[in-house]
């Protein structure tokens, strides 16, 4: 089984090459579904996040009011921690427990865990392969503003609540171009796949008695 870490800034493109990675065979694991699972209405995550961070975050059914837990986690970084320390073992639990399910199923499958804060949870070393998909931040300002209507000053904030473009590069073992067109990319994860896809059958020829 091959892990891969899939990471990077938000509307940098990484959504995109989940997507192609999955398409092309690859067992996507999306830290941002988990997440969602780990606050879903009547969880225990959620009964946690409502007392750490107050009830002005349940919307009128019970469920987790998003719009409102932005609001307050992108301005206040120690609710923004609190929030964290709840939220991600429950994340890691799950993200586990679907790669172990997946191992089983197929030894050699690739299993991507598609996790935005990566890198700011310490994460970097835990992968065979840690692939970026890059934009610089002016861009993914300009993305946010432009193309999901937030005010320039949200997205700066979200942007600056993440890790930096040089604290991702660093880590990274492979690059993708996110600046260019969702096809560009896709095209990137295309040729990333084909080696990839070379050197997984090798490890499982070396392991064939």
């Amino acid at each position: 089984m091959q892990r891969i870490g899939l990471t990077g800034g938000i509307a940098a493109g990484k959504s995109v090459a989940a997507r192609r990675l999955a398409e092309l065979g690859a067992v996507v694991i999306d830290s941002d579904v988990l997440a969602r699972e780990a606050v879903a209405p009547g969880s225990a995550g959620l009964d946690a996040v409502a007392e750490e961070v107050g009830a002005g975050v349940l919307a009128a059914d019970g469920s987790l009011d998003r719009a409102a837990l932005a609001t307050i986690v992108f301005s206040d970084p120690a609710a923004r921690a609190r929030l964290d320390a709840i939220v991600h073992p429950i994340v890691r639990r799950l993200s586990a427990e679907r790669e172990a399910s997946s191992s089983v199923t197929d030894h050699g499958a690739v299993v991507v865990h598609d996790i935005p804060l990566l890198v700011e949870t310490g994460q970097a070393d835990a992968f065979h392969v840690l692939v970026v998909v890059h934009a610089p931040a002016v861009l993914r300002v300009e993305r946010l503003v432009v193309g999901r209507g937030l005010a320039r000053s949200d997205a700066e904030a979200r942007i600056a609540a993440q890790a930096s473009d040089a604290e991702r590069l660093e880590v990274a073992d492979i690059v993708l171009d996110g600046t260019g067109s969702d096809e560009d990319l896709r095209a990137q994860v295309d040729d990333f796949w084909t080696r990839l896809s070379v050197e997984t059958a090798d490890e499982l020829a070396a392991e064939t008695p």
